[in-house]
């Protein structure tokens, strides 16, 4: 009889999760029992809906910028893949704090520039006002910083998971007549997404943390409310347990739920 691996077997009963619901329904008592508590995740609450709004935008965003740089990089001509090689590499290696401020600061100004240049003849028109940099605000600004900055990972895990489907079924797709669009539609994309969407979710719950990061730019989402608060109230302790609270079970949540939709996926194939 084969060994069972650590962690694999069916009576590997999931107790780490027991533990987290029983800590965080602890702290869902405390939270309402304590007027502190209760205080604080109301402040921090307000800042759910833009922690939600700029991961859900970006992460989209990031998906279809990410998919254009994968379909340059498998493409047939050198130049479109040395492109997309210098853009991967280029982004990959600036973190995204550095990433947020150059964009805020300096990304953002360039593109107001650019886009004052072809208005000129508007402008000058008196058909329009020439655009500020105030008017890209700077929660757009942190959405674009995290757009580009994960685009370059997200179009890594697109090329590893196409260039997994066998050539042998695109050679047989180009045989039946199918164009390039309708192979990649038809054949490629439908095998290709199995493997792509374990890691895609893996990034997607890594910006849920990492939108935190926008709070350096005065952007309101859970982090910047926190920090507020806590710089107000001198009660620091009390806000970031907060804080990590409604981070642990957002993360948490979509982990379990892309971990059912694995088994979901694993299943169908399977079948």
């Amino acid at each position: 009889m084969a060994p069972v691996s650590p962690g694999t077997g069916k009576d590997d009963y999931p107790w780490w999760l027991v533990a987290l619901a029983v800590i965080a329904l602890a702290l869902a008592g405390v939270i309402v029992t304590n007027d502190i508590y209760a205080q604080v995740f109301s402040v921090v609450l307000k800042g759910l809906w833009v922690t939600i709004f700029v991961t859900l935008v970006a992460f989209m965003l990031a998906t279809m910028l990410g998919l254009g740089v994968a379909l340059m990089a498998l493409s047939e001509s050198k130049a479109l893949r040395q492109i997309a090689r210098f853009y991967t590499e280029v982004i990959r290696g600036v973190p995204i704090l550095v990433l947020l401020f150059y964009i805020a600061f300096v990304g953002a100004p360039a593109l107001v520039a650019a886009i004052n240049v072809v208005i000129a003849p508007l402008v000058a028109a008196g058909t329009t006002e020439p655009m500020q940099v105030r008017d890209l605000s700077l929660m757009w600004r942190a959405i674009i910083a995290l757009m580009i900055g994960y685009s370059a990972f997200i179009g890594e895990v697109f090329r590893a998971g196409i260039q997994s489907v066998d050539k042998g079924q695109v050679e047989a797709a180009k045989a039946l007549g199918l164009s390039r669009v309708q192979r990649f539609r038809l054949v490629v994309f439908p095998q290709a997404i199995r493997v792509i969407l374990p890691p895609l979710g893996n990034d997607f719950v890594a910006m849920v943390k990492d939108s935190s990061l926008v709070s350096v730019l005065g952007v309101a989402d859970v982090t910047q409310m926190g920090k507020v608060y806590a710089s107000g109230s001198f009660r620091f302790f009390e806000t970031y347990s907060i804080v990590a609270y409604v981070y642990l079970i957002l993360t948490i949540g979509l982990s379990l739920a892309l971990r059912g939709l694995e088994r979901r996926l694993r299943r169908n194939v399977a079948h």
